[in-house]
C-alpha cells in the first residue's frame, strides 16, 4: 500500500489544474479526443557506450562523440502549430548499468526558481523524460529537471484519463544521476546566455517496477519514449525574470497532436543495440507491432465515445464506425468481447495475440 502525504495530494491536485491533466473524460467534454495529426512516431537507435560516460552536464565527453542527436523538438501539437523558436535535441546511450540521456536546450535567458525535489518542476522551464519500457501504456515513468538541477520523478500506474489514482509521487528513481551545465549565467537578466544542457543516468534496476528484468534491454528491443520541454515567456521586472500571463509552450521530440503528454501510445520509439556508434550503423526495424497497437487504440477511442453516447460498450465493429483498418498492413477487424469490467479486443499477428482492454492497456500474448 502506498501512503500519500497531504502535501503530495495538494501537489498532484495543482498539477492536474495547471497542466490540464484529467481525472475523467469530463475534461474533454463528451468526446474523447481522437488523433488530429498523422501517426508518425519519431525513431532513434540507442547505441552502447564505447567509453565511460562521465556526467557533468556538458555533453563534451568522448563517450558522446559520433552519437547521433534526435530530430529537433517540435510543438506538442505537431504541424498544427509553428515550430519552436529555440532548438532542443537529445542524445541517448546505454551500458550495463545505466540508460543515459544528454539534452541541449537553446536558451538566451536561463532561469529557474524551484530547489526542492518533487515540487511541480514544470512551473519553471524544464526538460522532461517519459519512458514506457514494455509499451503497454501502463506503469510508466516521468522525470522533470530544471536548470537548478532540481528533480521531480514520478511512477504512473496508468495515464490520468484512465483512473483517478494513478501517480506514485513519493517514489524516487533509485540511483538517479542528474547534472546540469549552463552556458551563461542563471537568473541573470543583464546578459544573454547560449543554452543549458543536462546529462542524466537512470539505472536499469529502476524499471523492475514495469514488470521487466532489472537488466539492460536485449538487442533490438524497442521502448516507447518521449521528451518534453516546457518553456514560459518572461519579462524583466526589477532585475528579475517574471513569467508573463501567456500559456507555456510545450515542445516535444515526438508530437502528440494534443496538449497532453500522457498518451504513451503516441510517444516515439527507441531501439537498443549492442553495437557502439563506431562499430556499425544499425537500421531501425519496423516490425508492425507498434502500428497494430496504435490501430487498436483507435478502437479504444471509439469505445469511450460510444459509451458516453449510449451508456454502454459494444461488440459491434460497425457500431464503432471502424470497419476498415485505420492504416495499411494491419490485420482487421479485431475480435471484440464484452466483459464484466467493460470490453477487450484482440488481433492475431504472426502467431501472437495483441490485446487491448477498457482501461487502455495493450499487450502481447
Amino acid at each position: 500500500m502506498y501512503y500519500f502525504h497531504v502535501k503530495n495530494f495538494i501537489k498532484i491536485s495543482l498539477l492536474i489544474l495547471l497542466n490540464s491533466y484529467s481525472l475523467s473524460q469530463g475534461f474533454w467534454g463528451k468526446e474523447f479526443p481522437e488523433g488530429k495529426i498523422k501517426y508518425s512516431p519519431r525513431k532513434y537507435i540507442c547505441y552502447k557506450a564505447k567509453n565511460v560516460v562521465i556526467l557533468d552536464g556538458k555533453i563534451n565527453e568522448e563517450a558522446w562523440e559520433n552519437v547521433p542527436w534526435t530530430d529537433s523538438f517540435v510543438d506538442i501539437e505537431g504541424n498544427l502549430k509553428p515550430d519552436p523558436y529555440y532548438d532542443t535535441k537529445v542524445k541517448m546511450l546505454w551500458d550495463e548499468n545505466f540508460f543515459y540521456f544528454a539534452a541541449l536546450l537553446e536558451e538566451p535567458h536561463v532561469w529557474a526558481t524551484i530547489t526542492e525535489r518533487d515540487e511541480v518542476i514544470f512551473k519553471d522551464n524544464d526538460f522532461e523524460i517519459f519512458l514506457d519500457p514494455d509499451g503497454d501504456t501502463h506503469n510508466y515513468y516521468e522525470l522533470e529537471v530544471n536548470a537548478l538541477e532540481t528533480e521531480w520523478d514520478l511512477f504512473l500506474l496508468k495515464p490520468y484519463h484512465d483512473d483517478e489514482k494513478v501517480v506514485l509521487d513519493s517514489w524516487d528513481i533509485p540511483g538517479l544521476i542528474t547534472k546540469v551545465h549552463v552556458d551563461g549565467t542563471i537568473n541573470d537578466p543583464t546578459n544573454i546566455d547560449k543554452n543549458w544542457s543536462v546529462e542524466i543516468a537512470i539505472p536499469w534496476k529502476t524499471f523492475i517496477s514495469n514488470y521487466r528484468s532489472k537488466t539492460y534491454p536485449r538487442e533490438g528491443e524497442q521502448w516507447k519514449v518521449n521528451f518534453s520541454r516546457v518553456h514560459w515567456e518572461t519579462e524583466i521586472i526589477d532585475g528579475k525574470y517574471v513569467k508573463t500571463n501567456t500559456p507555456e509552450y510545450n515542445w516535444v521530440w515526438s508530437p502528440q497532436g494534443i496538449i497532453y503528454m500522457h498518451m504513451p501510445d503516441l510517444w516515439g520509439l527507441v531501439q537498443f543495440t549492442e553495437f557502439t556508434s563506431d562499430e556499425k550503423k544499425v537500421t531501425f526495424v519496423d516490425d508492425n507491432i507498434d502500428l497494430i497497437k496504435w490501430s487498436l487504440r483507435q478502437l479504444y477511442y471509439r469505445q469511450r465515445n460510444y459509451y458516453y453516447k449510449n451508456d454502454k460498450y459494444t461488440a459491434s465493429i460497425a457500431s464503432l464506425k471502424i470497419r476498415k483498418a485505420p492504416t495499411k498492413n494491419v490485420p482487421w477487424p479485431p475480435k471484440i468481447v464484452l466483459t464484466p469490467s467493460g470490453w477487450e479486443a484482440s488481433l492475431k499477428y504472426r502467431g501472437q495475440q495483441i490485446i487491448i482492454r477498457k482501461d487502455g492497456r495493450v499487450w502481447i500474448e
